[in-house]
Parts: C-alpha cells; sequence; structure tokens
C-alpha cells in the first residue's frame, strides 16, 4: 500500500476540537465523570444503511435528523442516540462531532481490561466501513494523522490502548471487523513518530 501525507491535525486541549476536522454538533454527549483520563482509543466501522457508502447518514444519525423513511433499516434505529468523537468517510473526509473533553456515546456496554463503561475515558473514531469490504487507503491515512495528533496532545493515551470496537463488546460487535488492516495502520502510525 502506498504512503502519502494527508493534513496535519492539531488537537486544542483546552476545548477538546482538532483543527482540520469539519465540526457538526451532536448533542448525544455529556460529561466525563469528574477526574478521568483518556486513555482509550476505540475503532468502529459504520455503514448506513448497512454495507452501503455514500450519502450524509451518518452524520444525520449523530445529528438525531436521520430520516426513517429512507430506508427501512432507518426505522430500527430511529431512537438509538449515538454518537462519536471522530468521522471518517470513505474518501478520507474528517468530521468530529463531539468534543474529546466530553464523553461521546460509542462504546455503548463495554469493558476494557475490567474497567466498564469505556466511554467513560475513551475517544471514539467511527470509520465508514463494513466487515465485508477493505477500507480505503486514504482512511488509513488520515486515521493514523489523527491517532497521531490525539497521542501527541493527550499524553496518557499510548499506541498500546487503541482497540476496534470488538474488543470491549465482543459478545455484541464485530468493528472494524476483519477487513481493517491493524498492521497498515500501525505502521503508518510508527511513520508519523519517525
Amino acid at each position: 500500500m502506498e504512503h502519502v501525507n494527508p493534513k496535519t491535525f492539531e488537537h486544542d486541549n483546552e476545548s477538546g476540537f482538532v483543527s482540520g476536522a469539519t465540526q457538526i454538533s451532536s448533542p448525544n454527549f455529556d460529561a466525563r465523570p469528574s477526574g478521568t483520563e483518556i486513555d482509550v482509543i476505540v475503532i468502529h466501522a459504520i455503514s448506513l444503511p448497512p454495507n452501503k457508502f455514500g450519502g450524509n447518514y451518518v452524520e444525520d444519525l449523530f445529528t438525531n435528523q436521520l430520516d426513517i423513511d429512507v430506508d427501512p433499516f432507518f426505522r430500527k434505529i430511529a431512537n438509538i442516540r449515538l454518537s462519536s468523537h471522530f468521522y471518517i468517510n470513505r474518501n478520507g473526509h474528517l468530521k468530529q462531532f463531539v468534543s474529546t473533553n466530553d464523553r461521546a456515546w460509542h462504546a455503548g456496554l463495554s469493558n476494557y481490561n475490567g474497567r466498564e463503561k469505556v466511554n467513560d475515558f475513551s475517544i471514539g473514531i467511527e470509520l465508514e466501513g463494513c466487515d465485508d469490504f477493505p477500507f480505503e487507503i486514504i482512511q488509513y491515512q488520515v486515521l493514523a494523522s489523527l491517532t497521531h495528533c490525539l497521542i501527541s496532545a493527550i499524553s496518557s493515551i499510548s499506541t498500546y490502548d487503541i482497540v476496534g470496537h470488538s474488543v470491549i463488546a465482543p459478545d455484541r460487535k464485530t468493528d472494524p471487523g476483519p477487513c481493517f488492516n491493524w498492521y497498515y495502520y500501525r505502521q503508518l502510525i510508527q511513520k508519523f513518530n519517525s
């Protein structure tokens, strides 16, 4: 896989927002418990409708504006309140829905190394994708650049604590799925660090 340099991002620790990301405000967040240290990044995959790409349906879901008449599947998720800190679509466009200082609602019932409620201490990054299709190279590049940005700005996060949704909720979730190339992703992070 070819490596190109995507946009460089910068995280503002005071606001919790990343420059270079399109800011879209989600109402689906709340405060992290007082004194909580952010030390995990959770990688997700999402496609709406399932296994289809394109459109603004993920953004609509995260902002509670999903038109349930567009697809039968949308009726099943009509009452779900969900968000992620970040979303990277198939074209590598980075969008931020929730400040990293706040708790986004991405992990659900979850456990990491004996700690429950992973939303409390994690940053969620959604990729437009699913179990059955490879991700785009540009998505890996933007993801690696964002990861490097977050690790550089938030000292409590290390590359050892980057996990898939399937790791923290193995009975419920499979994402980012078998098509996600963890080796390539970690190689790209190392290139940013070298």
